[in-house]
């Protein structure tokens, strides 16, 4: 590619133009940020990069416009780059959902220009440019929402850039994506902010030091429950029927584990908790972990 535009540097944004860097996917590299503190961080990379203020009057036509900004903020940069974009431009996104927003996208986007959306499944709960890293799409999966009307070239080549940056790269839909990831992402972080709430409102009921003796559960909890909350509420709004769907299997759940435990239903309990450690073993197998012991952080 000659013209790659990053909109939004923060974590994967700065993780992106390191990659783009690192195997030198494009000739030239764009950027446009407002935060003060992530241009300071990119400038001190010394990646040869154009920082752009304003996306108002920009003469270059861009093979490949990145989305790396919270879901809500979109919209915001669409008429924007409508006006200096061609049928050869690629315009896609790192959100981790899909349908809602490919819909919103696709009724302001000019009809010339490809929308692809893309979820690579890289991150963590911080953020800020200064934590990108070159190697955070490495071996890590990167789905791309293939729709009936979508270009197959551009397709081929959004795969390719995505590959070229390390990852595995698979296909699916946009409904069946975000019934997947309301499952295995987006629960996952809303009980983790729910149970360090219940922890912190434990703690003031009871007027007991309890964060001083956060266990590994509650600790691995709090990590999560420390990523950035603009984007989890845009997540949480935006696949919002799959997550209600989701909370509402994990409600019926944990009553029928409240159930045996109150009745001590010793059978169906050591049932579900062997049930449950085989989904672990999966995960090991497919390499999505690593199995080695983790007694607390140094």
């Amino acid at each position: 590619m000659k013209n790659i535009l990053i909109i939004g540097c923060g974590l994967i944004g700065s993780s992106v133009l390191r990659a783009v860097h690192a195997h030198r996917v494009s000739k030239n590299i764009y950027i446009y940020e407002k935060s003060k503190k992530n241009i300071s961080i990119i400038k001190k990379l010394k990646i040869s990069c154009k920082v752009i203020n304003k996306l108002k009057n920009i003469s270059v036509n861009f093979d490949l416009v990145i989305f790396c900004t919270p879901m809500s903020q979109y919209s915001n940069f669409i008429s924007k780059i409508n006006k200096f974009n061609t049928n050869k431009t690629i315009v896609t996104d790192v959100g981790s959902t899909k349908e809602l927003s490919s819909k919103k996208v696709k009724k302001q986007l000019n009809k010339n220009i490809t929308w692809i959306p893309s979820h690579p499944i890289a991150g963590s709960e911080v953020s800020g440019a200064e934590y990108g890293d070159k190697d955070l799409f490495k071996n890590k999966w990167c789905i791309l929402i293939k729709e009936k009307d979508i270009d197959k070239t551009h397709l081929s080549r959004l795969k390719s850039f995505w590959k070229k940056l390390g990852s595995k790269v698979i296909m699916m839909n946009s409904k069946q994506h975000d019934a997947i990831f309301s499952i295995t992402s987006h629960l996952p972080h809303l009980i983790a902010y729910n149970l360090v709430k219940t922890a912190t409102d434990f703690e003031k009921g009871k007027k007991y030091n309890l964060i001083k003796f956060s266990a590994g559960g509650l600790r691995d909890f709090s990590r999560i429950a420390a990523s950035n909350e603009i984007m989890w509420r845009d997540i949480f709004f935006s696949n919002q029927k799959n997550i209600i769907s989701a909370i509402n299997l994990f409600i019926k759940n944990l009553k029928a584990f409240k159930k045996d435990i109150s009745v001590k239903n010793n059978n169906q309990i050591i049932k579900k908790l062997i049930n449950t450690k085989k989904v672990r073993k999966k995960i090991l197998l497919l390499k999505q972990d690593i199995n080695k012991p983790d007694f607390g952080r140094f």
